[in-house]
């Protein structure tokens, strides 16, 4: 495979909330080329042997809490052009579904996720990293609204699982990886001043 034919690999981290998925979705309606897209939070492991009240208690900021191995595999597989099936992850239930999603090979991979820049084995996969950086306090604003609405948890739930592992997992893994990325980005996921410089950096590449 000449490197012309290599896809553009881009990796769109920060803490949880901070805009990550809205940035991907902006991103992709501006491009022409559909991307194959690819979330970190739907390689959690598969927990469907251990009970409930433990998958709870588990640390889901943690490197250790995601397969990478597998994300890893996958971003090979589409790179040599096959065809991926991607887990699904539940979040009530917090284990993988039994389904599947069926991601396409395309010329660029967009991956979003807490920790993409704090594993080295997909940092290093990475052609173009971006840290999405967001004040705390609004992601979790965002993430109370999100989890009561979406993923069926009460506030207390929430704030316990917030103070015990998100807040001091991002000081120590997420917030350090800012410093290996080519693109910080304020404002979230609608600042289109960023979205437009990585369009004009994936056409740039097409072209």
């Amino acid at each position: 495979m000449v490197m012309e034919d290599l896809p553009l690999i881009i990796g769109i981290a920060g803490p949880s909330a901070s805009g990550k998925t809205l940035f991907v979705s902006n991103l992709v309606s501006v491009l022409d080329q559909k991307p194959a897209v690819l979330h970190e939070d739907a390689y959690y492991h598969d927990q469907s042997h251990l009970p409930e009240e433990v998958r709870r208690a588990n640390n889901y900021d943690h490197p250790s809490a995601f397969e990478h191995s597998l994300l890893c595999q996958h971003i090979d597989d589409l790179i040599q052009k096959k065809a991926i099936r991607t887990p699904v992850y539940n979040f009530t239930e917090h284990t993988r579904s039994e389904i599947t999603k069926l991601v396409e090979p395309s010329p660029v991979i967009i991956i979003d996720g807490i920790l993409l820049l704090a594993d080295q084995q997909v940092a290093q996969k990475l052609d173009l990293a971006i840290f999405i950086d967001t004040p705390l306090d609004i992601c979790l604003t965002r993430r109370i609204l999100r989890d009561t609405k979406e993923r069926g948890r009460n506030i207390e739930d929430i704030l316990t699982q917030y103070t015990q592992t998100v807040r001091p997992m991002y000081y120590k893994y997420v917030e350090p990886s800012k410093r290996i990325a080519d693109l910080v980005v304020t404002n979230g996921g609608e600042n289109w001043k960023a979205i437009e410089m990585v369009k004009s950096r994936i056409i740039q590449n097409l072209s």
